[in-house]
């Protein structure tokens, strides 16, 4: 009899993508899969089972994805964090540092009310640089972090560190060693 199947067993590696030396942690084949893809979702949720959220927060771009299906869960809004230009509306912005050089990501000004509860969602945490971005944005807004979820974890990058240093519940579904 087969063992019970995990997320992590959804999830293929490509070697060498995007660049030599990098080993790929590819979702998507775990989106692709419906049992694989509710698993996901429900063990995202699980943590905060019972905790006030009201906006579900999602970081570009498959936490689009991820934060759609737990907010729909939730009953409670979605909200996107975008890169630079790329919103509509009016917007603030953070900068934040990449592996060479820097990037921007925004969110609309009028997104989360002061005193929100919000629950962050990512697909991966490495640096941790996009997520403390969207933290920072988050916060600027007024609205409280519940906890920040991810399904997978490259904790070899420190990216949970940096965001349990700033004072967040981090939690993942799966952890892959090196990069």
């Amino acid at each position: 009899m087969p063992r019970n199947r995990t997320v992590k067993d959804y999830i293929r590696t490509i070697v060498d993508f995007p660049h030599e030396g990098i080993m790929f942690r590819d979702v998507t084949t775990l989106f692709a899969d419906a049992r694989g893809f509710r698993m996901a979702i429900d063990q995202m949720l699980h943590p905060y089972a019972g905790e006030r959220i009201d906006k579900v927060v999602g970081l570009e771009a498959r936490g689009f994805i991820l934060g759609g299906a737990v907010a729909h869960q939730l009953s409670v809004g979605f909200v996107p964090i975008r890169k630079k230009g790329k919103l509509p509306g009016t917007t603030i912005s953070q900068e934040y540092q990449l592996e060479y050089g820097e990037a921007i990501v925004e969110i609309h000004d009028d997104a989360i009310q002061a005193g929100e509860k919000i629950l962050l969602v990512d697909d991966l945490l490495a640096t941790g640089g996009t997520a403390e971005a969207g933290i920072k944005l988050i916060e600027r807004l007024g609205g409280e972090i519940v906890g920040c979820a991810f399904v997978v974890d490259l904790p070899d990058l420190g990216g949970r560190k940096k965001l349990e240093e700033m004072g967040m519940d981090v939690h993942a579904l799966c952890a892959f060693e090196g990069e």
